[in-house]
């Protein structure tokens, strides 16, 4: 490998990092060679006291991961690739499942929605999971069915906003689209394809002040129907005649013949070919350290691909060589679903039954010809959740929007989210058991509390623990700029969050052992 200056990697840090293996058998020599070989102290979080041989950052590899999924699609094709590259086998939601201890597992639902889980070598009938959630979606600008738009000589794309964004940070931003396509191949079939249009296609400009005079003193207030409209082109329709000649009710009649075309020519397939869309608005900046001492993530989409990327990783390498799962008596597992954003009320969704129904079905195929009585009930009792979404840093501009006593900062640790009104799911035992898992490792962790006189939001937790009573705690990394198409984190939590979500998987069954409540 070639010498890389310091300057070079601070400049550019994911691009000296590990890459797409040419083959899933590649992947494994080269992801650990390659992490080890550029500049380890630069990204290993100083809170740790290992050296970095035994606890290299994952800082370098997430910044590859933001980068390739730009959409919820494209973080769970990234992550199966993962999967698939580590040993995990692939498992369909409609075949019957053979699962057996010592084998890890996974399977896609939508190619939004992701379930992975390792078995223990030795689990009994009844054995808990031990499971950490996340999610795979973000705020974001969706195309509209019908998006084709022209105005004053404009070709424009009509949109949906997705999720609560805080949607003027799209504006002067230099957008693109990603997302899936659904084309017709040669023998009839229908394929899923992802499909991410790299260069700027897209910009919604701002007015100018000199017709907005009052927007510094009024405050920026887009009409999100009107306003809120990406410029794709200035090229007339009639550039395309054969457009005209297209039913009403095609799909290619529905999008700007310009877009299509761009699309097909990613795709190496025919306009007629592409049968249906499903794009999101993605910016085109590259996710990248930040900061004068490179302290930062600046990146989109930050919640909540950095805490999917922190439990996948966890989960990969907890079981990644042989002996790891040796004198495990659970089944370590990860759930990322789509849809949080907008309430996990969908078939990909966290409101759906798809982790229940795996494990009902893990605990199914592991029990063979046991005849006990209810094994799949008692093994939710010993089961344990960590529902791992992005927290609220404290911003030094806005200090007064944080409860005086629980102001969580950058590099301090996850935030243990408590809520009296069970907006989050965290109870007084499982935050125990969770600060147990970083005590004995002697990883910080923090505490948050919304104010009195504010509303809370909420997360995954409180679904997924009600669905069939799972003991949960929701926790997750300190941020800014939530919900921006731009947002930031700390640098050194990333490799704290991983740190923490891997000791969970290796320790907490010998800490739960420990717990007398009932």
């Amino acid at each position: 490998m070639a010498t890389i200056s310091r300057a070079q990697l601070l400049q550019h840090p994911s691009a000296y990092f590990s890459r797409r293996p040419h083959s899933h058998s590649s992947f494994s020599i080269n992801f650990r060679r390659r992490k080890f070989s550029v500049a380890p102290p630069l990204l290993c979080s100083s809170s740790s006291s290992s050296s970095a041989s035994t606890n290299p950052s994952i800082v370098g590899d997430l910044l590859n991961y933001l980068n390739e999924s730009w959409t919820q699609f494209h973080a769970t094709a990234e992550a199966k690739r993962q999967l698939i590259a580590a040993g995990f086998h692939l498992l369909n939601e409609n075949d019957e499942w053979d699962v057996r201890p010592g084998g890890r597992y996974f399977f896609t639902r939508n190619m939004s929605c992701l379930v992975a889980f390792a078995v223990g070598e030795k689990y009994i009938v009844g054995n808990g999971f031990h499971v950490i959630a996340a999610h795979t979606d973000s705020p974001c600008l969706k195309l509209k069915p019908k998006s084709a738009s022209s105005k004053s000589n404009y070709l424009m794309l009509n949109v949906q906003t997705y999720g609560g964004g805080l949607w003027h940070t799209w504006f002067d931003r230099d957008l693109s689209v990603a997302g899936r396509v659904i084309v017709r191949a040669s023998d009839g079939s229908f394929l899923h394809k992802l499909v991410k249009v790299k260069r700027p296609l897209l910009r919604v400009p701002t007015l100018a002040i000199h017709l907005n005079r009052t927007v510094n003193t009024d405050g920026f207030k887009p009409n999100l129907e009107t306003h809120l409209v990406p410029l794709l082109a200035t090229k007339p329709e009639e550039a395309f005649p054969e457009s005209k000649e297209k039913s009403s009710s095609s799909p290619k009649a529905a999008h700007h013949p310009l877009l299509m075309q761009i699309l097909s020519d990613e795709l190496g397939c025919d306009v007629d070919d592409i049968v249906n869309i499903e794009l999101n608005i993605c910016d085109t900046q590259p996710s990248c350290l930040g900061g004068a001492n490179n302290e930062f993530i600046f990146s989109g989409r930050l919640d909540n691909l950095a805490s999917s990327y922190c439990a996948l990783r966890a989960l990969v390498d907890s079981c990644g060589s042989p002996g790891d799962l040796s004198s495990e008596h659970a089944i370590r597992m990860i759930a990322l679903f789509d849809n949080e954003e907008v309430g996990s009320d969908s078939y990909q969704g966290a409101g759906a039954p798809t982790m229940f129904q795996a494990m009902r079905r893990i605990s199914g195929s592991l029990a063979n010809s046991y005849a006990g009585e209810s094994a799949f009930d008692r093994a939710i009792r010993q089961s344990f959740l960590v529902s791992a979404d992005m927290a609220h840093g404290i911003h030094p501009n806005f200090m007064d929007k944080h409860e005086e006593h629980h102001r969580p900062e950058m590099h301090k640790g996850l935030v243990i989210k408590h809520n009296a009104n069970q907006r989050y799911a965290t109870s007084g035992v499982t935050a125990f058991l969770f600060k147990e898992v970083a005590k004995m490792h002697n990883l910080p962790t923090q505490e948050f509390v919304v104010r009195n006189d504010m509303g809370c939001g909420s997360t995954i937790g409180p679904i997924l623990a009600s669905g069939v009573g799972i003991r949960t705690v929701d926790c997750g990394i300190a941020q800014l700029s939530m919900h921006s198409v731009r947002e930031v984190c700390g640098k050194e939590d990333i490799d704290i969050a991983y740190k923490h979500f891997k000791a969970f998987y290796q320790t907490f069954s010998s800490i739960d052992r420990k717990l007398i409540v009932d």
